[in-house]
């Protein structure tokens, strides 16, 4: 048996949401026209109380194009030193928008609003970037799906309004924070300028992020889509895999968050491991006793076991639960750690 817990991106559609894709009914949406791609938009831009939302083909160009629209060459964004948008999306900030990034140090991914404060530059010291734009990723990736204090984000909005500032959020799986925290999509759609939300994560689709905003954001947003390439014709199909997920696979995430809760107490009984990461949502980080054994070695004795995880480099490893790992794999899991 494989069990592949290197990321919650590997799931693949049920089979309830294929014949939801293949009921889809469809139109060209780069002429505005697939009737189930427009159903996703508008259910995302209600889930969140804004006026519209764009689909896109992933969260990267989700973010992209956000950071696009609030920027201008030359300018600065300020975001935690672990902040996807700077590690994981190709450089995307400089090569797409000009723009460089003032990098936090946050913990867990997490910053607070003082440190905002002290990373904006003055306006009108014109040695130095001018800051346009704080971006916010929750939960974070490479904190070990560390979710932020709501209240956190609220002073560090006022920090924006304070100084002009646009308020992004990578919302990838934002969906975990919000049934781990007991929150709402409005709350969320109330403080920031816009939000990027995947589909591919926890919510087992097989492709699609959306992009919300006010009318005229995504106005704009759709002429970015198309400079990046991301316009997709019969999308409808994709589309309707997004709408049965918002209806059938959000609150089953707190499956997801007490199997990583259940690995994360095995791994602490081991003595190879040597330091883990509070575990909030479905990720889980841990380090290795390298004194014990390598981090190359533990990972080839899980594969060999059929068991994929994924090194994150400086000794650390991560585990994520999704929709595919079941009841089932997640004893024999459990079992084989239990035996290390």
């Amino acid at each position: 048996m494989e069990i592949n817990l290197i990321s919650d991106t590997v799931t693949k559609p049920t089979s309830e949401m294929l014949d939801a894709m293949m009921a889809a009914k469809v139109g060209d949406d780069v002429f505005k026209a697939d009737p189930t791609v427009n159903a996703l938009e508008e259910k995302v831009a209600e889930l969140f109380g804004k006026e519209a939302a764009l689909y896109f083909p992933s969260g990267t160009m989700t973010n992209q194009a956000a950071i696009k629209l609030h920027t201008n060459p030359g300018d600065q964004l300020i975001c935690d030193k672990y902040a996807h948008v700077y590690n994981y999306e190709g450089g995307g900030v400089s090569f797409n928008s000009g723009v460089s990034c003032k990098l936090v140090d946050g913990y867990r991914g997490t910053m607070t609003a003082e440190q905002v404060e002290h990373a904006v530059n003055p306006p009108d010291f014109y040695h130095s970037p001018l800051t346009s734009l704080v971006c916010i990723e929750n939960t974070t990736n490479k904190g070990g799906g560390a979710c932020w204090n709501f209240q956190e984000l609220e002073r560090i909005k006022s920090v924006c309004e304070k100084h002009k500032l646009a308020y992004h959020l990578d919302g990838a799986r934002l969906w975990n924070a919000l049934v781990a925290k007991n929150e709402t999509a409005r709350q969320y759609g109330a403080l920031f300028d816009s939000i990027s939300v995947c589909l591919s994560k926890g919510l087992g689709c097989p492709v699609g992020s959306v992009l919300v905003g006010n009318k005229e954001l995504i106005g704009k947003a759709l002429r970015i889509r198309k400079v990046l390439g991301g316009g997709m014709r019969q999308a409808g199909f994709l589309a309707a895999a997004g709408i049965y997920a918002l209806d059938n696979h959000v609150e089953r995430l707190a499956e997801d968050h007490k199997r990583a809760q259940e690995i994360g107490k095995i791994l602490e009984m081991l003595s190879l491991v040597k330091k883990i990461e509070p575990i909030e949502t479905n990720i889980i980080i841990f380090e290795i006793d390298e004194q014990k054994t390598s981090e190359t070695a533990f990972l080839e004795k899980l594969k060999q076991k059929g068991v994929h995880i994924i090194g994150m480099g400086q000794g650390k490893l991560r585990i994520v639960t999704h929709l595919d790992y079941t009841d089932r794999k997640h004893e024999a899991f459990i079992g084989l750690l239990r035996k290390l």
